[in-house]
């Protein structure tokens, strides 16, 4: 029996299975991730037409019925523009505005009657669960990888929504009408804040909430729903608050739909941002208007005034600023026709990071001096004026978090210099001698190719060009020595000094790595050292060699031992045909050729670990490599930034900002991580090293 009874419910439990298969075979995951935020948007609809029906139930007003004998009609109106007509952007156009609208209405017609109906708890409960169901569509889609992140600022159905919500506001009189309708662009703006992913935007948005549900809303004095806000507030935030976690996109692409507008629009932003400051300082000054205690109002009131304007002038001037160089930067990559990624390689080869370093202080300190003003001129009775503070905070703390981003990710500035020296044979007294004239035509055209590849590597990670020397007949001790006196002391068009020189020579050298000139000279590593630690003194920025030669590799072990001074030795190692017994010997300008399409092609086939390569790469590094940082922005360097962008009058705050930016509160940590790397580079050197300037360099 229960043998029969087992076989029954296995066998039930199995036809159910294969049906269940059978229906939802050629139902995608995407499909069935998809229900959720459908029966999210469905829930969400029947909690608003159930809300919307028990008030026109309790106050019998016509004007809610048509509403939403209204709302049903645009329901229907989006349904077969979407289904019948293919119109899906119209459609949902449609639907996202009144549903905002329809949201809104909730929020704001609203009583303390309605609390005890239980209808209008079943209208609460819904909300909650539809908040939960969208909550978890968003994950779950995130976490299977079903979603595209696309970069926007504000996608069109969250400012539709906000639009229709900031319609419903007009519910209320004049003066809560206004505040409502910049709390919906401070809602947007704090939402872009978090899709940004900016440093301060948690913060921004914890401050949002709690002033919001604190100060605001009392301030209206309007009975509104909590419920029904808090759902408006999730649907907006949920996705965005995800991403910070879960979106890959980079900072320039999640930037993008900005970086990449023309200049005169960008500029054109700065009119509504200054606006804003403005209306933000007027009605702070309202707190004047305090008597009682006008011997700490007028005082404070005047010192932080005083202060946010001069902080104020420094944001507007590193803004303009920004877009100034930003359009060169355009201009870049319109005269080299660069890819739509090399955005971010023309601006760090511009000296956008240093730019940014810079400015992402001085626009902190603006950020503070709006804090410390608002919370002087605090004025929980003003719904305006709380609303214009929120506004504020998420403005300028995404251009914070753009200075902050670019900062951090953009590569330094570099320069490039390179020799190339074609003579393969020397003389028994070390005097470098030409090719005889039936091999000139085949080297010419090798070096030819090797300047090629050089140019190449220059022009691909936005290296400037001091200039490539070609000499068949070898060049001379003191012309080297001038023209590499003139390299190293390059410095950039803002400037400081560029963060990395890169040095190419290709030519005859000695075994012990020396290179050899006309006249029986030779050029050692410790007078290149030797001339660099002169040149770079009090600086921070480091020299990279790229030797493609015969005898790199005692120049590679040799550079280990250089203290105190941050130089890297890419090199060649070219197998002899006496090695190995090949008949087709690598020459000079293989290693160029296949380290620059290393570098330079993404889907380059050069594999530089395998076995049996003829050519063959090494690489050393100095003692102290691990140490380098970028540069970052020195006392002169912002006295030079301040002269070049600022009017005399904003000198103490730039003073001041760097002063506060040169406290290192971490320094143990910084101490503890530096003998890390330096252990790592000196014992265990990877195979391939990122140089963070785009290229890297690798040993075999």
């Amino acid at each position: 029996m229960c043998r029969l009874l087992r076989y029954c419910v296995s066998h039930s439990l199995y036809a159910a299975m294969t049906r269940l298969e059978e229906v939802n075979r050629g139902v995608s995951l995407w499909m069935s991730i998809r229900y959720l935020g459908y029966l999210s948007t469905l829930n969400l609809l029947v909690a608003v037409c159930l809300g919307l029906y028990v008030r026109w139930e309790r106050t019998a007003q016509p004007v809610l019925l048509v509403i939403f004998i209204l709302g049903l009609f645009v329901l229907g109106m989006a349904s077969i523009f979407y289904y019948y007509f293919s119109m899906e952007r119209v459609s949902l156009c449609l639907f996202h505005l009144w549903l905002g609208f329809l949201l809104g209405l909730l929020c704001f017609l609203n009583s303390s009657s309605l609390d005890m109906d239980l209808k209008e708890q079943i209208t609460c409960y819904m909300l909650v669960a539809s908040v939960l169901i969208r909550t978890l569509w968003a994950l779950v889609e995130r976490v299977c990888g079903c979603t595209r992140h696309r970069p926007a600022l504000l996608k069109s159905a969250e400012a539709l929504e906000l639009t229709g919500f900031a319609v419903a506001s007009t519910t209320q009189v004049a003066q809560d009408s206004m505040s409502l309708a910049v709390l919906a662009l401070a809602v947007a703006t704090l939402v872009t804040d978090l899709r940004m992913k900016s440093f301060l935007a948690l913060p921004n948005l914890i401050c949002f909430s709690v002033v919001t549900a604190v100060f605001f809303f009392k301030s209206l004095g309007v009975t509104t729903n909590p419920y029904a806000l808090a759902c408006f507030l999730s649907r907006l935030v949920c996705e965005p608050l995800l991403d910070i976690y879960f979106s890959g996109l980079s900072v320039t692409e999640r930037w993008s739909p900005f970086l990449r507008r023309g200049g005169l629009w960008r500029r054109l932003t700065l009119l509504p941002l200054l606006a804003i400051e403005i209306a933000f300082l007027v009605l702070s000054a309202f707190k004047m208007g305090n008597l009682d205690q006008w011997y700490i109002v007028i005082p404070s009131f005047s010192a932080s005034s005083i202060f946010w304007i001069i902080c104020h002038v420094v944001f507007l001037v590193s803004l303009w600023g920004f877009h100034s160089k930003l359009s060169d930067c355009q201009r870049a990559c319109v005269v080299h026709r660069a890819e739509l990624g090399a955005l971010d390689r023309v601006m760090a080869s511009r000296g956008m990071r240093h730019f940014c370093l810079i400015s992402k202080r001085l626009v902190f300190l603006s950020l503070v001096s709006t804090v410390v003003l608002g919370a002087l001129s605090w004025q929980p009775s003003s719904s305006l004026f709380i609303s214009v503070f929120l506004l504020v905070l998420p403005l300028e703390s995404l251009v914070h978090g753009l200075f902050y981003e670019l900062g951090n990710c953009l590569g330094g500035t570099s320069v490039g210099y390179a020799v190339v020296i074609p003579t393969n044979y020397c003389s028994p007294d070390g005097q470098p001698t030409l090719l005889p004239p039936d091999q000139v035509q085949e080297l010419n055209l090798r070096s030819t190719g090797m300047l090629n590849s050089v140019q190449r590597f220059f022009s691909h990670h936005m290296i400037e060009t001091h200039g490539c020397d070609y000499s068949t007949s070898g060049l001379m001790l003191s012309t080297i020595q001038a023209k590499l006196r003139s390299f190293l002391e390059a410095h950039t068009a803002d400037g400081p000094r560029f963060d990395t020189y890169v040095l190419f020579y290709s030519g005859h050298t000695h075994r012990t790595g020396e290179w050899a000139l006309a006249g029986g000279d030779v050029m050692r590593l410790d007078e290149i050292v030797q001339l660099w630690r002169e040149k770079n003194a009090g600086y921070c920025s480091r020299l990279v060699l790229i030797l493609d030669t015969e005898n790199s590799l005692p120049w590679a072990k040799e550079v280990r031992g250089v203290k105190d001074v941050y130089v890297a030795i890419q090199g060649a190692i070219l197998s002899n045909s006496t090695d190995l017994e090949i008949q087709n010997a690598p020459q000079l300008g293989d290693f160029t050729s296949q380290w620059v399409d290393f570098n330079c092609n993404p889907d380059s086939c050069v594999r530089w670990a395998e076995r049996g390569r003829t050519v063959m790469a090494t690489y050393g590094l100095s003692r102290h490599w691990g140490d380098y940082k970028l540069h970052l922005p020195t006392g002169n360097d912002v006295a030079k930034h301040w002269k070049m962008y600022f009017p005399r009058l904003t000198y103490p705050v730039v003073q001041l900002v760097h002063w506060c930016s040169a406290l290192n509160l971490f320094w143990l940590c910084g101490i503890c991580l530096r003998f890390l790397r330096r252990f790592k580079l000196n014992w265990f050197p990877p195979a391939v090293l990122d140089t963070g300037q785009g290229f890297k360099l690798v040993r075999s």
